[in-house]
């Protein structure tokens, strides 16, 4: 038996013992004990019902990465990714419960939270520094897990974008449980959940450039310069070789559902529905990302004279992550300047990453290297009242101080969590390629992940002969390889 079918087996008994490791009763939340007593605060209940909206819409994003890289990839693979974005979102919630929430987020450590494994323990709601009671105009502990959750499942989603289309999906199954369990929560706690990082360093990130972007991108570098590069992908002579996405209309789709999700992760971030601030972050998310959209299609009209698609795509995305982490802390006229530079960014990012890796999404530059600016524009642009508010003991940015002190804070930030996410994701892939192994074969990248990974096509009218479409699922998925027509750039070898 291959260590590929003991891990299928061993998988659902894994997660079953996880499960049945949980305390048979958990103790009683301090929320759940006054609600059911009608003495829950009504500011928390109105703050709740707000966060919990937003963390809808940050769920509904993982439509919007289907979506956008089901467009992207050919139509041979778009059938993996819904499967792909379907149990990493299923194993990153069972990772956050049993482990990453409590590491994130239960208690004050420098290093990591403490409490609240599988949401259990004696008044566990009490650990939670964002969450009522332990913040009197907080959220509940489980809608701060929800909403946390969601940012969590995302930025495993961004990890993925540079290995589509010749990734054993394997690797996707094991790594998720790594990366809710341990890597990402260590991140959250260290900014999100008053570590060293906030506490200490004072790294302003309200909505997530390094702990989302960042730590997605460094984690999808990882992966990738062990996975390589698609069949075909670069030329004899080096040159890379376009691999043209089958459905831009479903990649245009895929970047409007992102776009209303952010209307949920940065305002959805203040945690309070009371202040009315929400609204601000909304406006000043919804100018840096209009400003992203048309910085970038300027520069590639420039370029090639054409009014580019995908880039205009990517432009709204970088303009979106660039926004994402200085969202509560800069002024509105800051917004355009800051997602209008990302959208320049990202163009000369995507072209210059292409010359050299194969990253099908443009991930590494749109998350990275937008998510490295939107870091470092908090050093720039921050308004001191706001820094004050949000982050106390962090400063404005140069622009209102003349100091580089918080520039310097922000740089910290974006090395530690980039190098810490990259070489423990590395190590975590190195690991998984010695022992499960990484990419799929030559002749099943051939024929596409859909049919060698999962036994059906994803555009069955497409790649079966209409005689053999009835019943086509009868036959084993290897026995069909190479059935239907190949668009890789050159043959597989046989």
């Amino acid at each position: 038996m291959t260590f590929r079918h003991t891990l299928a087996r061993a998988l659902p008994a894994a997660l079953l013992l996880a499960v049945l490791a949980a305390p048979a009763a958990l103790a009683d939340t301090a929320t759940e004990a006054v609600g059911l007593g009608g003495g829950l605060p009504d500011r928390v209940g109105i703050n709740s019902a707000f966060v919990f909206l937003a963390a809808i819409l940050v769920i509904f994003m993982q439509a919007g990465f289907a979506m956008l890289e089901i467009g992207f990839v050919r139509g041979k693979n778009a059938g993996s990714v819904v499967a792909k974005i379907l149990v990493n979102f299923a194993i990153a919630g069972l990772g956050w419960w049993a482990v990453g929430f409590a590491v994130g987020f239960g208690g004050d450590g420098g290093l990591m939270g403490t409490h609240g494994l599988f949401l259990a323990g004696d008044d566990v709601s009490r650990h939670f520094a964002l969450a009522y009671p332990s913040r009197a105009n907080g959220v509940s502990m489980e809608t701060l897990w929800l909403f946390q959750f969601a940012f969590c499942a995302v930025t495993l989603a961004i990890v993925w974008g540079t290995t589509l289309e010749r990734i054993k999906f394997g690797v996707y199954v094991i790594y998720a449980i790594v990366f809710s369990t341990v890597i990402y929560p260590l991140v959250a706690h260290w900014i999100f959940g008053g570590g060293w990082l906030a506490s200490a360093v004072h790294v302003q990130d309200f909505a997530g450039s390094i702990v989302i972007d960042i730590t997605g991108a460094a984690a999808g570098l990882a992966v990738l310069l062990l996975l390589g590069a698609r069949r075909g992908k670069f030329g004899p002579d080096g040159r890379p070789r376009a691999i043209p996405g089958h459905n831009m209309p479903l990649f245009g789709l895929g970047v409007l559902i992102l776009w209303l999700g952010w209307f949920g992760f940065n305002p959805g971030s203040t945690l309070n529905a009371l202040d009315g601030r929400f609204a601000t972050v909304a406006v000043i998310t919804q100018l840096a990302g209009g400003a992203g959209v048309l910085t970038a299609m300027l520069v590639m009209y420039r370029k090639t004279a054409t009014f580019d698609i995908g880039m205009a795509g990517n432009g709204a995305i970088a303009g979106l992550v660039a926004i994402t982490g200085p969202s509560g802390y800069v002024d509105a006229w800051a917004a355009p300047v800051i997602g209008g530079v990302a959208g320049v960014i990202v163009v000369y990012a995507v072209l210059a990453i292409e010359r050299r890796l194969d990253d099908p999404v443009g991930a590494l530059a749109a998350h990275g290297i937008c998510g490295v600016w939107g870091a470092l524009s908090c050093g720039l642009f921050a308004a001191p009242r706001l820094a004050a508010a949000n982050l106390p003991g962090s400063r404005g940015g140069l622009f209102y101080t003349g100091s580089f002190v918080q520039l310097g804070s922000q740089l910290v930030g974006v090395v530690v969590v980039g190098g810490f996410v990259f070489l423990t994701s590395y190590a975590a892939f190195w690991l998984i390629g010695k022992t499960y192994g990484l990419r799929v074969t030559a002749d099943e990248e051939s024929a596409g992940l859909d049919i060698s990974e999962h036994g059906m096509y994803g555009y069955p009218e497409q790649f079966i002969p209409a005689s053999e479409l009835v019943g086509y699922g009868a036959s084993p998925g290897l026995d069909r390889l190479g059935t239907g027509p190949l668009s890789d750039p050159e043959p597989a070898a046989h």
